[in-house]
This record gives C-alpha cells, sequence and structure tokens, in this order.
C-alpha cells in the first residue's frame, strides 16, 4: 500500500453530493487520521498529519526520542539508540527521530473503521453547516424547487440541495404544487431531530407577506415606510399596517402604487388574497376606523381597561365591516388589538347632522378634534358622555360643553333618547 493517501478523487466525489468546502473537508480528514492513531498507538503518541490541499494527498509522519537501549519503555513515544542509528548512523540520545507511517502499517478493519468514520464526521459536518446557515435566515425569504408532493407536506430542494419542509398547515388553501415547480416561501423556524436540521418554511406566515412587501415596494426596502403590523387570513384578506417617517411620503399610496400596480404581483403570489393597506395612528379611534375599512363607521365606545370597543355604524355598514366569514372584523380586532363589536345605529341618516355644518360656530380644529375620535355627525357626539367626550378629546370642558348645547339647540333629541345613557339623558334635556 501507497506511503501517502491521494485523496483528489476521493474529495471529487464529496463535493458532489455535500455541502462541504474544500478546507474544512481537509480539517476532517486530519482528524479523523490522529485519532486512529491515539487509538492505535496510544494517546501520549506523537504524531502529526499533514494534508496537502492543492495536490489532495496526505502525510502522516511520528516522532519519536532517541534513548539508550536499556532505558526504552514506550516503543510508540521513544526508540532505542541501536534502532536509530540504523536508520542515521549520526543519530545520539535524546534526539528526535521522525518517521513517515505507513497506510500498510494499518490492518484492513482499521482502514475500513477509518472510511466510517470519515464518512460520520462529513455528515455531521454538514449537518452543522445547514443548522448555522438557516438559523441565521428565520424570517428571510427562500426560493426552491419542489421535489416531492405529499398529503401533509411538500418537501423542497434549495439551491444547494439542502431539503426543506412546507407542511400543509403552512400552505394557502389554493397552493397547488407538483414536483419540479419553483415556490417561494419564508424561513419559518429550525428544529433538529436526532442531529439533524429539520427546516420548516411558511407561505402563511405573517412575515411572508412582509418581506414581499420589502422585495416589490423600493421605500420600504429602504426603511422609508415602516411596517408596523400585519395580521392574516391566508388566502383571504389581510391587512398591513404601515407609517411613513418622511411627511412627503404617503405610505398608502406608495405601497398600493398607481391603480395597485405595486401590489399586484404581491396579491398574485398570495391567491389573490385581499391586502388593506392601513395608514398608522397613535389615536385607537381612528385605527379601528380605518382597520374596519371599506366600512365608515358613525361612532366608537372604547374600553381601555379590557380592550374594547362598540362600533356604531348604518345598517348598510354592517356587513362590510364583518366581512365574508368574518374574516374583516377579525383582523381588525388582531391589529388594533381590540375586542370590536358592531352595533346597528338606527338612527336615520338624513335627520343627522354632519359636524362640518357648525364650522360657523366653531373653529375648524376644534370639529377636527371630534372627527379624529370618530365622531363625525351630531348624533355621533351626544352618544358619548361628557366626560368621555372631554378625556378622548383633550379639548377644555367648556368647549365641550359649548359643542353639546350647540348640538341640543340644533337636533330635536326627544325622539332619539332611548338611544342614550340615562346620565346623557339628564344632561341633554336640562
Amino acid at each position: 500500500m501507497e506511503e501517502t493517501l491521494n485523496l483528489t478523487d476521493t474529495f471529487t466525489e464529496f463535493k458532489e453530493f455535500k455541502s462541504i468546502d474544500r478546507e474544512p473537508m481537509m480539517k476532517i480528514l486530519q482528524d479523523v487520521f490522529l485519532a486512529a492513531l491515539a487509538k492505535k498507538y496510544g494517546p501520549d503518541a506523537n504524531f502529526d498529519v499533514t494534508v496537502n490541499v492543492d495536490r489532495g494527498d496526505l502525510e502522516i509522519t511520528r516522532s519519536r526520542e532517541i534513548v539508550e537501549d536499556e532505558e526504552l519503555e514506550d516503543e510508540y513515544t521513544q526508540i532505542a539508540l541501536s534502532e536509530a542509528i540504523k536508520i542515521e548512523p549520526d543519530f545520539e540520545v535524546g534526539e528526535e527521530v521522525v518517521e513517515n507511517v505507513k497506510l500498510s502499517d494499518f490492518a484492513r478493519r482499521e482502514i475500513l473503521a477509518l472510511r466510517q468514520n470519515l464518512i460520520t464526521k462529513v455528515m455531521e459536518y454538514e449537518k452543522d453547516v445547514i443548522y448555522k446557515k438557516y438559523e441565521h435566515k428565520i424570517g428571510e425569504l427562500i426560493t426552491g424547487e419542489v421535489n416531492q408532493v405529499f398529503k401533509k407536506e411538500i418537501l423542497v430542494h434549495d439551491e444547494d440541495d439542502v431539503e426543506l419542509v412546507l407542511p400543509r398547515s403552512e400552505q394557502i388553501p389554493a397552493d397547488k404544487y407538483k414536483k419540479g415547480d419553483t415556490l417561494t416561501a419564508v424561513v419559518a423556524r429550525v428544529d433538529v431531530n436526532s442531529s439533524t436540521p429539520r427546516i420548516t418554511i411558511s407561505r402563511t406566515s405573517p412575515q411572508f407577506l412582509e418581506r414581499l412587501m420589502e422585495t416589490e415596494i423600493p421605500e420600504v426596502y429602504d426603511g422609508l415606510i415602516t411596517i408596523k403590523n400585519v395580521v392574516r387570513t391566508p388566502g383571504e384578506r389581510a391587512k398591513v399596517l404601515v407609517e411613513s417617517y418622511d411627511d412627503r411620503i404617503d405610505p398608502v399610496g406608495a405601497c398600493v402604487g398607481m391603480k395597485g400596480s405595486r401590489i399586484h404581483s404581491i396579491v398574485r403570489e398570495l391567491r389573490n388574497e385581499n391586502i388593506d393597506v392601513i395608514n398608522y395612528t397613535s389615536n385607537t379611534s381612528l385605527l379601528i376606523s380605518r382597520a374596519l375599512s371599506p366600512a365608515k363607521i358613525s361612532s366608537i365606545e372604547l374600553d381601555e381597561e379590557n380592550k374594547t370597543a362598540n362600533v356604531y355604524m348604518k345598517p348598510d355598514q354592517v356587513s362590510l365591516a364583518i366581512g365574508k366569514g368574518g374574516y374583516n372584523i377579525k383582523l381588525a380586532s388582531k391589529l388594533s388589538g381590540y375586542d370590536i363589536d358592531v352595533f346597528r345605529d338606527d338612527i336615520v341618516e338624513e335627520e343627522d347632522v354632519d359636524l362640518n355644518e357648525f364650522s360657523d360656530e366653531f373653529d375648524q380644529w376644534v370639529i377636527d378634534a371630534f372627527k379624529n375620535i370618530g365622531c363625525d355627525t351630531a348624533l355621533s357626539v351626544i352618544k358619548i358622555s361628557r366626560e368621555e367626550l372631554i378625556q378622548r378629546t383633550d379639548l377644555e370642558e367648556e368647549t365641550v360643553d359649548e359643542v353639546l348645547a350647540s348640538i341640543k339647540k340644533d337636533l330635536d333629541l326627544k325622539e332619539y333618547l332611548h338611544l342614550f345613557t340615562p346620565n346623557l339623558i339628564i344632561y341633554l334635556t336640562n
């Protein structure tokens, strides 16, 4: 057997099937041989394994200390002077003898064990590389080719032939794939089962929609527009809360694009999932109002302690607020963080008065303060208690009283008293 082992062909074979670079491969070879030598000759034996990356060969050398013949105690770490001078006549006691170790010194069983250990180490290294690679890719987009389609999951291979798993629960209901199709998803998690990494990808995660928007909308990618929150009912409807720190940029318009040009490709990728892009506001009432779009609300009653909101709207708006399958109101609740209940506003539209009609009595900023809490009409204002109006609008008590008094004069309240609380009835009728 040859004194050196040429590894070029062996390495090339590994390279075709393994995600492992040349130098780590050589380091594994070195460690495997050192471990085998320590097992064969003992842990104290002084061996050196040299791997030539360019030539693809491996050389093993052993160093032993020269001692007097009668002082020889360990033939693996020491060599008798009489034996040393056979190698080099001028050797002296205390010097080291460096010899090449022939692979013929290894038994067939030891060679087979070396090969098996090498395969095991390469596989372990490959698994570790895959785990570390995808551990840092969680939340990122990944594109791969469908390799196998099963009832409960789809196996996808990435560009490095790493296997990814798309469970049925992470698929959009309308997703239909066959072997060879290209698939885009987001890396959801990386688990380790019996030392084997299992990479799960998702097309239903809110992060998937977020990453798609970063890809398709330059302002989002550049950070000019921030995505505050994303909620989805995969394949049906999604709501995206966006905010711009540049007053010159309309975040909703920038995300949607001219005639929906920017959002269309995302909608197609999500199997025609309806996407509502909503401008963020710290005003909870206004946020809920926007979240319930396309429905238009008349008024809102908030319970901030219990995180609930009673929303009043005209009868023809109720179905819009709830949406198909209740998706719209469910997503609005998730987006706002409030449990939303919708109530029919039985007040006849033509008998109500728009707040703008009072512009001759009050400054526009006063009217805007009421509109910011979801009160666009006279009746939507008086349905809320005086104390709550003062708190929510942050207006002076005198200003709120003046507005209520003006509305009281303008409307005939008798036929609407059943809509109000007892305390509010007393206040309005005095």
